[in-house]
């Protein structure tokens, strides 16, 4: 396993990641949201290493992630061009989105050009296709001039990871695996993901930090909600994408979610845990205090009551907690508001997901 611990890459190291790509390797790089498990998207050997290492079901479609050209005095990006290779008809509400949202946490499903290999895709009629904001990512993307496919670059339906040290305590020892380290991630959790393949209104396929209020108030594009897609027809065609599981992003250690003011009554609904509890408390509410809690010990861990900063830290968090081996963790519910929906569906499927008999968290 290789790996260069400085923050900012040297364009020798760079250069080393794009001819490891090249050569059929993997390349664990940093993105904004979470760092990503890198291979050749036009190299099928190289793509089932993805697969082995993450013990990733081959029915999970991967995203496509390119580069944003350099803009020099150009008023914007076409963006066409660039994804024309991979995808087909490109709607304009696709390219308004690219345009205010790319390079960005933000990743389009598009029907899939022809050359665009099954491995990809899970064998669907679709493909995920996103820009990476991190200027590392980036930069390995032009130089490598291609597309890079990059689930994140952990054991699959694990707490993903936003450093490199994550990376390295996932494979160290497993994978012959070179590590780019561009620091911590600044969003924080995967990308949003819509659906633009249905030549219906887009649709929003997984939660993030880019809401659809946010993509209305900037487009004008309006984004179905899940629970507006109600009838049988199109819920059998909405695309599998990345993180759609309903276990997933899982520490070992349970987790699990108490409403406001009733920690009490979490505690009480899991007797078979033992005595040592995590609990998270909201930055802007008073301690809990440790009366009535005779026969557990319980330490609490302040938390962002602002939903960006949760999105930065969640992650970060619970693999933290899990390494310190609480026997429960808790967490509070998310208040109410699309700003909360995207950490609100990680903790979730986290919860479904965690304990010490989940593996492989390959059931929906």
């Amino acid at each position: 396993m290789s790996t260069d611990s400085k923050p900012l890459q040297s364009s020798a190291v760079i250069n080393e990641a794009v001819q490891t790509l090249r050569d059929g390797g993997l390349v664990a790089f940093p993105t904004e949201t979470v760092y990503g498990l890198g291979a050749d998207a036009k190299n099928p050997e190289a793509i089932q290493k993805i697969f082995t290492a993450k013990g990733r079901p081959l029915h999970h479609p991967l995203i496509v992630h390119l580069a944003a050209p350099d803009k020099f005095d150009a008023p914007q990006v076409d963006w066409v061009p660039i994804i024309a290779p991979w995808a087909r008809d490109i709607s304009e509400d696709a390219i308004k989105l690219m345009n205010a949202f790319w390079p960005g946490p933000l990743t389009l499903v598009f029907k899939k050009d022809k050359t665009v290999l099954s491995e990809i895709t899970g064998g669907q009629d679709t493909v995920a296709i996103r820009a990476p904001a991190h200027p590392i990512a980036q930069e390995v993307l032009r130089k490598f001039k291609g597309g890079i496919v990059a689930p994140s670059a952990n054991r699959f339906g694990k707490v993903s990871p936003t450093s490199a040290a994550d990376v390295r305590s996932e494979f160290e020892g497993t994978l012959d695996l070179m590590i780019l380290d561009g620091g911590d991630c600044e969003v924080g959790i995967e990308s949003t993901i819509i659906d633009m393949s249905s030549g219906d209104k887009p649709r929003l396929l997984r939660p993030g930090i880019i809401t659809p209020k946010e993509i209305l108030a900037k487009t004008g594009v309006s984004v179905l909600k899940t629970g507006e897609v109600s009838s049988d027809e199109h819920a059998e065609s909405i695309p599998r994408v990345s993180g759609s599981l309903r276990a997933h992003y899982a520490p070992t250690t349970p987790l699990r979610l108490y409403a406001p003011g009733r920690v009490l009554d979490a505690l009480s609904e899991y007797p078979d845990t033992k005595s040592r509890v995590a609990v998270a408390v909201w930055d802007s509410e008073s301690s809990l205090g440790e009366d009535g809690h005779p026969s557990v010990h319980f330490e609490e861990m302040e938390i962002p009551s602002d939903s960006a900063a949760f999105a930065s830290y969640l992650y970060r968090s619970l693999r933290d907690l899990d390494q310190q081996e609480w026997d429960l963790i808790l967490f509070p519910e998310p208040p109410a508001g699309e700003e909360w929906d995207g950490v609100r569906d990680r903790l979730q499927r986290a919860c479904f997901g965690s304990g010490p008999s989940s593996s492989s968290q390959d059931s929906n």
